[in-house]
Order: structure tokens, then C-alpha cells, then sequence
């Protein structure tokens, strides 16, 4: 089912049954939040073309109608009958079953220790499982114990990890990693490699957290030019202003070389995104940086986002003489990370580094159960809402990001034997674009395929690649009728 499991918060997702009940008692029936689902997506979803019923004349009365939501055994089940093509096509629409929690991730709130894991097979193992700590957050709990990028561990609370107990460990509110060693026994091979364990453990608790996305900004000396920076993990409008700010040191710094590093950034708002492409190119302030597309029914929504000077009165730190830009890219990067590069390659020269990126070219908004589907008046018996796509997000040259993808100029695969820090001259990725500001040739493609990735569920939810549309008073979300 694609109706979200938000692990993060701890959310419930209660078995439907013929009413709901809220916290005063009120009751709706699964009907009516039905009713909501088939009106949302009939109103603003991007291929509702495609999909017979939604079609507006679906429906000669309102039994008929009635009926037809009827024989669906819930909203979720309407729901995903109304996706299109949902493994290729469609695979980022979901129908939130509380809200509360959506807000809170799209401003950066997420219940969280601070800790991004990955997780593999050990070597001498089928069945063991060693974690490595991928990124830590900032100022998160995780962080102030000292936790760093690269360390390993295979045990929690004292217990060995497997594939078997790895979600139930690593999902709680607390726990206490078992930290290891990861020794390589001085060869290039991986099947004589061990994990060892040692004495040290770190006992960690989630909690509700903000996360800065702006995490780390360094300028780097290369041959006497200075090279900027920048890793940012999410674009979150409530942010602009760190954004900025980290622009301004560039700008400061006088640098002639910009690296933007957004290989875990899973995307965010369109109009921080634009914003970013201003800040990268302020030489084209004025031009279209992108578009939105909407289906048949809204084409009145359709919207460019042009190249700007300020935001909220405040004036832009710009970059004037770039010429070209890296940006490191993962398979974690998608929507408006992969929007940036697209909409700046008819600008500027754009070298992409990395791994090739998820492929979603289309933004969403969140739909409320409103006479207007707005937030305010949203019906107070329920909490579900949708995140459905509404539009295509395109460039000046009218080209979308592919379904498969932006493939990097530079392909190279992290290897978590080799992760290295985040801002390091020698961490791999940056140290491809720091070898091609010199011109001192491209790395080949590197790529550690003898360690098995374990594609794990640990704080995981659905929100991660949204690329969303926010509203504001100038250009409403959509023209409802």
C-alpha cells in the first residue's frame, strides 16, 4: 500500500472499519474520507488525463458516485487504484494518514537521534549485518556524543545484528550501539575482511529535531584559486536565510569555483530551489530558471520561476562569474536537487559527480479535506490528507528530468570502506572535482561491488524525495472551481 508508514513518529496506521473516531468523539465514515480522496485527485492530480476515473464525466448521478465509492474497501484501497502506472510512472503520489507529521517533516522536524545508517553483510557472513554511520546531523543528539561519518558497529543493546533483527533493534526510541572495528587484514580483497568488535558503546534517544540543511560550507585553496563548498541536505524555505548566509561567506571569499554536494538531498521546496539557482547564476537574474506544468484542468496554474535578486526584501548573495558548477549527486539525490541541475544546464556548464540520481521530475502539494483543499477550515473529524503530483517541473528549454535519472559526468559509487569527510580534500567525490578544476584529469569510475548493501527500513518514511509547491498570496496553488 502506498498510504504512508512513518516510522519516525510513530504513527499508527489504524485498520479501517466503518467509522473513525478522533479525540472528541466525532465519527466519519470511511466514505466520506473517500469522497475527499476522489475529489483531491479529480481536482489537481498531473495525470488525471490517464486515469478513466477520474474523469469528470465519470459519474451521470450522485449514486452512481455513491456506489462506485462504495465498493472500494477504504480510502486507501480508492486511493491506489487512482495512480497511474505507480512502478514507473507515478511513484511518489501518497495519501497521508496524519498530516501533523507531514508538516513537520516539510519544515525539517523529524523524530530523530541524528544518525543516517547504511547497512551490509559482513564479509565472513551471510546472515550478520554491520551498520556505518553515514552522515551525523548537526547538533543532534548523535552529534553530541561524538559520533562521526564512517564509524561502524554490529551489535545493539548487546545484540548481534542480522538481517532478521535489524529493523526491530534500530527502530526504537532508544538504544545503545555496540561499536566495531572494520579491518581490512592489509589486502584489497574483501573475503578475508572481518568486523571486530570492541568495548565502546553509545547509548542514543530520539527526539523531536530540526535539522539545519546547510551542513557544512568550506572555501578550499586549489592552486591559488578558491574553490566553495557547500553540502545541503534539503531545500527548506524555513532555511533561506542560512542559505544565504552561506553564500554570502562565497561571495565574501571571492570564489571562482562552486561545489554543491547534494548526494543525500532528496529534494524540498521549488521556491528554495529557485532561489539556490540564483544564488549559483545571478548573472541571468530575470530569466526563467524553471517551469511548472500542470494537468489539462489547471493550465491556468502554470508557472515560471525566473531568476531573482531578493527574497522577502532581502537582497540575494549571488555568485556573477561561474561558468561552471559540480554537483556531487548520489542515488539518494532526487526532485528539486535533480531540478537544479536541470535548470541550470542551459546557463551554465554543469558537471555532475557521483551516482545517477532517482529521476522525478514532477512536485506535489499537500490536499486537505477543505471546501478549498487549503489548510484552513481542513474537516476536524480526521487528519488524513494527500500529497499527490500535480506538475511537471521543466527547464527554460522545456526538457523535464528523465524518469531514469540524470546519469553524473564522473560516475563514482561511495564505497562505505572509504567515505571520508564531508568537506576533505581527499574524500572521493570532491576529490573528482577538485582533480578536474585542475585539469589534472578525471577519476575512472570507482565502485566497491564485493560488499552486499542491505536496503534496510531504519527511520525511513515516505516524504524523503518530495518536491513540493508552496503557497503564498501572489501565486495561490491551484485555480479550484
Amino acid at each position: 500500500m502506498r498510504i504512508l508508514k512513518i516510522s519516525l513518529l510513530a504513527i499508527i496506521i489504524f485498520s479501517l472499519t466503518s467509522c473513525f473516531e478522533d479525540n472528541d468523539d466525532n465519527t466519519i465514515s470511511a466514505v466520506e474520507i473517500s469522497d475527499f480522496v476522489w475529489k483531491g485527485m479529480n481536482s489537481v492530480y498531473l495525470y488525471k488525463a490517464d486515469v478513466p476515473d477520474l474523469f469528470n464525466d465519470r459519474f451521470t448521478t450522485n449514486d452512481d458516485y455513491n456506489d462506485y465509492l462504495n465498493g472500494f474497501s477504504g480510502p486507501e484501497d480508492l486511493f491506489e487504484s487512482l495512480i497511474y502506472e505507480p512502478e514507473t510512472v507515478d511513484r511518489f503520489s501518497v495519501l497521508v494518514p496524519d498530516y501533523i507529521a507531514l508538516e513537520n517533516f516539510l519544515t525539517g522536524s523529524t523524530k530523530t537521534n541524528g544518525l543516517h545508517l547504511e547497512f551490509y553483510f559482513s564479509p565472513e557472513s551471510q546472515n550478520n549485518v554491520f551498520g556505518i554511520v553515514r552522515m551525523v546531523l548537526n547538533g543532534s543528539p548523535a552529534d553530541d556524543l561524538g559520533l562521526e561519518r564512517g564509524q561502524v558497529f554490529d551489535a545493539v543493546n548487546g545484540v548481534s545484528l542480522t538481517n532478521d533483527n535489524l529493523n526491530s533493534l534500530l527502530n526504537q526510541d532508544t538504544y545503545t550501539l555496540n561499536l566495531a572495528n572494520y579491518n581490512n587484514n592489509g589486502t584489497p580483497q574483501i573475503d578475508d575482511d572481518t568486523i571486530e568488535s570492541s568495548d565502546t558503546e553509545i547509548t542514543l534517544t530520539k527526539v523531536l529535531f530540526t535539522e539545519n540543511p546547510v551542513h557544512r560550507t568550506k572555501i578550499i585553496d586549489v592552486d591559488g584559486e578558491n574553490v566553495g563548498y557547500l553540502m545541503y541536505n534539503r531545500f527548506l524555505s524555513d532555511f533561506d536565510t542560512q542559505l544565504n548566509n552561506a553564500f554570502g561567506e562565497f561571495v565574501a571569499s571571492n570564489i571562482q569555483h562552486l561545489v554543491l554536494d547534494l548526494r543525500y538531498n532528496g529534494g524540498g521546496s521549488v521556491n528554495t530551489a529557485s532561489l539556490l539557482g540564483s544564488m549559483i547564476a545571478g548573472q541571468e537574474n530575470g530569466n526563467v530558471f524553471s517551469k511548472l506544468v500542470y494537468n489539462e484542468d489547471q493550465q491556468a496554474s502554470n508557472r515560471n520561476f525566473n531568476f531573482t535578486n531578493t527574497f522577502n526584501n532581502i537582497a540575494i548573495n549571488s555568485l556573477n562569474n561561474l561558468e561552471k558548477i559540480y554537483v556531487l549527486t548520489s542515488a539518494r539525490s532526487a526532485s528539486a536537487s535533480e531540478l537544479i541541475i536541470n535548470s541550470l544546464r542551459p546557463y551554465i556548464e554543469v558537471i555532475q559527480i557521483g551516482d545517477t540520481t532517482v529521476g522525478k521530475t514532477q512536485a506535489s502539494i499537500t490536499i486537505y479535506d477543505s471546501p478549498d483543499f487549503g489548510r484552513a477550515n481542513a474537516n476536524p473529524n480526521h487528519t488524513y490528507a494527500l500529497q499527490p503530483l500535480v506538475a511537471n517541473s521543466i527547464n527554460v528549454d522545456d526538457l523535464e528530468v528523465p524518469p531514469t535519472g540524470l546519469v553524473p559526468n564522473i560516475q563514482i559509487i561511495e564505497s562505505p570502506l572509504n567515505y571520508g569527510t564531508f568537506g576533505d580534500i581527499n574524500e572521493p567525490l570532491l576529490a573528482a572535482a577538485i582533480l578536474d578544476i585542475m585539469g589534472a584529469g578525471r577519476m575512472p569510475y570507482y565502485q566497491n561491488s564485493s560488499l552486499m548493501p542491505i536496503n534496510s527500513k531504519i527511520d525511513t518514511n515516505g516524504f524523503e524525495n518530495e518536491m513540493y509547491i508552496e503557497n503564498d498570496e501572489e501565486h495561490p496553488f491551484l485555480k479550484f472551481n
